[in-house]
C-alpha cells in the first residue's frame, strides 16, 4: 500500500490566531451581574436527570440544554450559594428580570 500524506491541522505560518472563545474555555460557566446580584451561570447540554424551572415551573425534561445558575456574592459562602443552584431554562434565565 502506498503511503498518503496527510494534512497538517495546524494553522498555517503567518495565519492570525482564531479568536479565543472564552466561555467554551471556561466550560461554558460566566459570571453575570444582575439586579438580583452576581450570579455563576453554566451552560449545560443535557443531563440525564429532569429539573423543574423555578422561572416558569415547568419541567426541564431529560436531555433538554439549559443554564444552572448560583449566587456569586451569597450571604452564606460560596459553598451555600452552589447547593442552591437551580435549573432554568434557557429562556427563563434570560428574561427573570422582566418578571420582577
Amino acid at each position: 500500500m502506498g503511503s498518503m500524506a496527510r494534512r497538517s491541522g495546524k494553522r498555517p505560518w503567518g495565519a492570525p490566531h482564531p479568536e479565543l472563545d472564552v466561555e467554551r474555555a471556561r466550560g461554558g460557566t460566566r459570571s453575570e451581574q444582575g439586579p438580583d446580584g452576581t450570579w455563576t451561570v453554566r451552560s449545560v447540554t443535557s443531563t440525564t436527570k429532569s429539573y423543574l424551572c423555578p422561572g416558569c415551573r415547568q419541567e426541564i425534561r431529560t436531555g433538554t440544554p439549559h443554564v444552572v445558575a448560583w449566587q456569586s456574592d451569597a450571604l452564606l459562602g460560596a459553598d451555600a450559594a452552589l447547593e442552591l443552584r437551580r435549573h432554568w431554562h434557557r429562556s427563563c434565565w434570560a428574561h427573570r428580570a422582566d418578571r420582577r
